[in-house]
């Protein structure tokens, strides 16, 4: 907004003609993407947005000269650099007001906060825990500190116990003062209950890994998982892609399906048009999920899969569960803010407790939103679960695509499952 408003009263490009507007703004946000001037977090220094800023400012100032010069003789240069600078000096202040006020919020009124506690020898953790007392403006709450240096297997279990009870966000662990196992174990443990796990690293470790390095004022903190749609920027841009793409189908497509499917389905079986199941979605909470009824009326649709030749599909029912016709109405759900087109297939309610019981990791899934299509059923891990295979699969693909995600890669994933879908590939669920 405030690139687009000065650039009418502040520059001389033909304002009038659409092109300017558009790749002006893209070209801001290709730049902003490729520095991460967006992620912005509670432990980033204002130097580092203050840096950050700069190289934004440069390079977009860059491009518009070129693009002035290279298009029209009569652009001032004075008015560029004054346009470019205005525009970055108003965005720069609101993102310094969001920040600081963020922190004074924290401080004054206790919100927007996270909760943690620290495992580890008091020497490792002692920097990280005055860190958290003394900075409430970051808006970490230190809730417990324990000390693995006499019994490391029952405070270990005491620590989860701990962090259930009490709804604990973040763990940070000493990694010095671990043993695999026991980093194992803590590792299992965060992934299947949903908490953010971060690791101390002591100063003589050498790390194998690509973990994420975040510094709390100068203190090094790893991030175990790098979830790539934790980022703001990533956020809105697969949430615009969303949303576009879920009008375009319920705009261009079930505007005259949802009537047509209507009488087809009514015809053939008594019963609503749609099947609302509830399902677990991001940070595994619950929601209605829609599709088009495929079958008859019966009161096992929420517990048992649809198998193959199951007597419970209608005629109609096994045509648009052969095309993916019955998904469809999940764009609903996108629109909503639900689902987003591509992530984790959601599981009903039922067998997501019991995965979430006996297959490592299934909770991670539930970092992120659901999607209608996902990058394991482009795989081929699609339709009935029939062995732990199938589901371990789903779940290793899952995270795969949690942590290389790219708007890229959800194009891809999107003709993909068009493609097997013109093939007539049938699926269960």
């Amino acid at each position: 907004m405030v690139i687009n408003i000065l650039l009418v009263y502040l520059t001389d490009f033909p304002v009038n003609k659409v092109f300017y507007s558009v790749f002006i703004s893209a070209a801001w946000f290709i730049i902003a993407a490729s520095l991460g001037f967006y992620e912005v977090y509670r432990y980033t220094k204002v130097i580092s947005i203050l840096n950050c800023a700069m190289k934004q400012g440069i390079l977009f100032t860059l491009f518009c000269l070129a693009l002035a010069f290279s298009d029209s003789e009569d652009s001032s240069f004075k008015k560029i650099i004054l346009f470019t600078s205005t525009s970055l000096f108003i965005i720069l202040i609101i993102k310094l007001f969001i920040y600081f006020f963020l922190k004074k919020y924290r401080v004054l009124f206790g919100g927007n906060f996270r909760t943690v506690v620290l495992l580890g020898n008091n020497k490792s953790i002692n920097p990280l825990q005055l860190f958290f007392t003394e900075n409430p403006d970051y808006g970490y709450k230190l809730e417990k500190v324990f000390d693995l240096g006499h019994d490391k297997r029952n405070h270990l279990s005491e620590s989860f116990a701990f962090v259930l009870e009490h709804k604990i966000d973040e763990i940070y662990c000493s990694m010095g003062d671990l043993t695999q196992k026991q980093i194992n174990d803590i590792v299992y443990f965060a992934d299947n209950n949903l908490k953010t796990l971060k690791f101390i690293p002591d100063e003589k470790q050498i790390l194998s890994r690509n973990f994420t390095f975040e510094y709390y004022d100068y203190i090094p903190v790893i991030s175990l998982r790098n979830i790539l749609l934790d980022d703001t920027l990533n956020k809105v841009v697969k949430r615009v892609f969303d949303l576009l793409f879920s009008v375009i189908i319920i705009l261009g497509v079930l505007s005259w399906l949802i009537p047509i499917l209507a009488i087809v389905i009514k015809w053939e079986s008594k019963g609503p048009l749609f099947f609302v199941q509830k399902r677990n979605g991001l940070n595994y909470k619950e929601f209605n999920c829609y599709k088009f009824r495929s079958m008859e009326l019966n009161d096992q649709a929420d517990l048992e899969q649809v198998s193959k030749n199951d007597i419970r599909v209608t005629k109609t029912g096994r045509f648009i569960r052969k095309t993916s016709i019955d998904e469809l109405p999940q764009f609903f759900n996108v629109l909503l803010g639900q689902m987003s087109v591509v992530g984790p297939r959601p599981h009903m309610v039922s067998h997501a407790k019991m995965y979430a019981l006996k297959i490592d990791k299934f909770m991670v899934r539930h970092f992120i939103k659901p999607g209608i299509t996902g990058l394991a059923q482009t795989k081929g891990f699609r339709g009935e679960v029939e062995t732990d295979v199938d589901i371990i699969n789903r779940v290793k693909f899952d995270i795969f695509y949690m942590e290389n995600w790219s708007i890229l890669l959800d194009i891809k994933i999107i003709f993909i499952t068009v493609y097997n879908t013109l093939k007539g590939e049938e699926k269960a669920y």
